[in-house]
């Protein structure tokens, strides 16, 4: 993120050069007022086709916000124009985008494949699914707490919902584990046992974040945790964790 916003400054700081270079030999009539009327808009299209592309490449990023602002800056560009009428306060005429994104949320973006509490194994069936090996994204919660559930590598998303895990019921095979969990807004709660060591990568954008007693809170916060035997042990879990908004808790009984 810190190289997009250099690289954007860069390319704002030559173009405002070259305009008041433009300027001052009156080849050009612009000013500031009029370079930023076109430039801001800019910065929307640009932040989100990165965050669109980032989401596609599975670099973080999010196709909720990279798409949004998108078409907001697109359409402000189109104003300037003279294409159609939209101005900044015109953002909240956007909402019906709000039932548009919970459609694709209750359709999803891809199906994985999901083991079931008490089901049929893959794909359809009852009881919880506590097993996914692909991303997808829904809405709701997302439990695993049934007794002997056994641990796979896992790569969770969540548009909007909480997770727990309680890992002191589960069957934990000896081997290092990953286990990769995201969500746009939602709490994420573990339960570790305190003879499985593990590592924690966990990163927030507004929340709190809370291991094992260790807390950071507020705006774009991280935290990173390793138990003190991890290199050394034969049964682990790596935990890397993603939010847009809500709180991360891992405790150890």
């Amino acid at each position: 993120m810190r190289s997009f916003v250099r690289y954007f400054l860069a390319i704002l700081l030559i173009a405002l050069g070259v305009m008041l270079v433009l300027t001052n030999l009156g080849l050009s009539d612009y000013n500031f007022n009029t370079f930023w009327h076109y430039i801001y808009p800019l910065f929307f299209v640009v932040i989100g086709v990165k965050w669109f592309v980032d989401y596609l490449r599975k670099k973080g990023g999010s196709w909720v916000f990279g798409s949004f602002f998108l078409l907001f800056g697109a359409l402000l560009l189109l104003d300037r124009f003279d294409m159609i009428i939209f101005a900044f306060r015109d953002i909240f005429k956007l909402w019906p985008l709000l039932i548009v994104y919970i459609g694709f949320m209750l359709i999803g973006f891809s199906k994985g494949n999901v083991i079931y509490v008490g089901g049929k194994g893959k794909g359809k069936g009852k009881g919880k699914a506590y097993y996914n090996n692909k991303s997808s994204f829904s809405i709701g919660t997302h439990e695993y707490s049934e007794p002997n559930w056994k641990v796979q590598p896992m790569n969770v998303s969540n548009l909007a919902g909480d997770f727990y895990f309680d890992f002191t019921k589960a069957f934990i095979p000896e081997k290092e584990i990953p286990v990769r969990i995201s969500s746009l807004a939602g709490d994420v709660n573990i339960v570790m046992p305190e003879n499985v060591d593990f590592r924690v990568e966990a990163s927030i954008k507004a929340g709190e974040i809370d291991v094992v007693g260790q807390k950071v809170d507020g705006i774009n916060r991280t935290l990173t945790y390793e138990s003190l035997n991890y290199d050394k042990a034969v049964r682990k879990i790596d935990f890397t964790i993603k939010l847009k908004a809500g709180s991360i808790r891992i405790d150890q009984v």
